[in-house]
């Protein structure tokens, strides 16, 4: 049964729901990636995907705009597949439960996607429409952006033209951020030896639990701990 046929914008939120209905945490994108071609193709859009299931969908401008630049309107695939201890759900094969808690759309039991599924409906529900003005249009969707920025830092070239690009990921309403924090990946290697262990051994789990969590690009100010810090 449909959850969010009764919110507006209607078209955006009905590309939400079959967006939730796809397993796309990251790392697991192929379903939701043929998602898009499948819809660009049923269309009649030119589409692009390429190895890391990056798509792009291709709007002619509308009569009157066809010497405007293109742009570019870019999000991200994947999710942050999280759930309560109590969820059954399978993040690989399952989709999300959505329900309506007042004014807010929520997944139970589990994390909802909206970073940044909310950003692709918005970009399949334009290049749906009929009664839009726009300049061409080159929708980018990305993968893995939740572990490094895997997709967009390996998209292959040629995909995208355009030298406009909005990238709709940012956390305020109504706000235009120009620039971006960045981000880095960093890969450590230690050198141990192993040997057998002798039969008094103990061994024991350690973890940290129990902390507030927070997101690093909006929340790094507060001054909350890390866990992989505090554990090291």
């Amino acid at each position: 049964m449909r959850v969010l046929d009764q919110l507006e914008p209607k078209r955006v939120f009905s590309f939400f729901e079959d967006l939730c209905a796809i397993p796309h945490g990251s790392g697991n994108t192929k379903a939701i990636s043929d998602y898009c071609v499948k819809f660009a193709h049923d269309r009649g859009l030119e589409v692009h995907q390429d190895s890391l299931n990056n798509v792009v969908i291709v709007k002619p401008a509308t009569p009157g705009y066809e010497a405007a630049p293109t742009v570019i309107v870019q999000g991200h695939l994947d999710m942050v597949a999280e759930k309560t201890p109590e969820s059954t759900i399978n993040f690989l094969t399952d989709g999300l439960e959505l329900e309506i808690d007042g004014d807010f759309v929520r997944a139970k039991g589990t994390t909802l996607g909206g970073d940044d599924g909310i950003a692709v409906a918005m970009a399949l529900a334009v290049l749906d429409s009929n009664d839009l003005a726009h300049p061409r249009l080159e929708c980018l969707f990305t993968v893995d952006e939740e572990q490094g920025l895997i997709g967009a830092n390996g998209l292959e070239p040629g995909m995208i033209t355009g030298s406009i690009l909005l990238n709709l990921d940012s956390e305020e309403h109504g706000q235009l951020v120009i620039g971006c924090a960045g981000s880095q990946a960093t890969l450590c290697h230690y050198p141990y030896t192993t040997e057998p262990a002798p039969g008094d051994y103990a061994y024991f789990e350690a973890g940290i639990k129990g902390l507030k969590g927070g997101h690093s690009g909006m929340e790094i100010h507060l001054g909350r701990a890390n866990a992989n810090q505090q554990l090291a």
